[in-house]
């Protein structure tokens, strides 16, 4: 391990070195290498047997888009995800343009009234307020008490 890290050190043209699968002490150690010699290292992959390592020079540190992309088990594409920035950016510009206008104000083009007049009629409505009366059921036209008398005062009023 310490011979491939020194060789990926040496090799100026290498930014990233993926390794095979391993298992966790092999990762372990692998870990504790690359820290000592100055490189950062990721492992990824679901199970334990398809764990692998990745190694980047410390100028080449990966991206938080990169990790994410590694750890969905993708490949990492520099230009695509450069498009996917420009479209969050470009979205993100729309909505901060949506939300400078304000709110849509929403207009019907129809009239409930008219629509359903057939159903409700035209003075519908204004006959049944008019019909309204009050329930005696939840206290509505019961005598008033005086301003500021409240309950006691009522009581009072009734000679208790």
């Amino acid at each position: 391990m310490e011979k491939e890290v020194s060789d990926f050190i040496q090799d100026s043209g290498q930014i990233k070195k993926k390794f095979q699968p391993m298992n966790k002490i092999e990762r372990s150690i692998l870990h504790d290498v690359v820290e000592v010699a100055g490189l950062t290292s990721f492992s990824f992959g679901d199970d334990d047997e398809c764990r692998y390592v990745m190694i980047f020079k410390k100028e080449f540190a990966p991206s938080d888009e990169e990790l994410d992309s590694y750890r969905r088990g993708e490949e990492w594409d520099p230009q695509k995800a450069e498009e996917k920035r420009k479209l969050k950016e470009l979205a993100q510009r729309q909505e901060e343009e949506a939300a400078q206008q304000g709110p849509v104000v929403v207009s019907p083009t129809s009239d409930y009234k008219d629509k359903y007049s057939h159903l409700i009629g035209k003075g519908a409505a204004k006959d049944a307020a008019h019909m309204l009366q009050a329930n005696k059921t939840y206290g509505c036209g019961e005598a008033t008490v005086g301003a500021g008398e409240g309950r006691r005062g009522k009581a009072k009023a009734q000679g208790s």
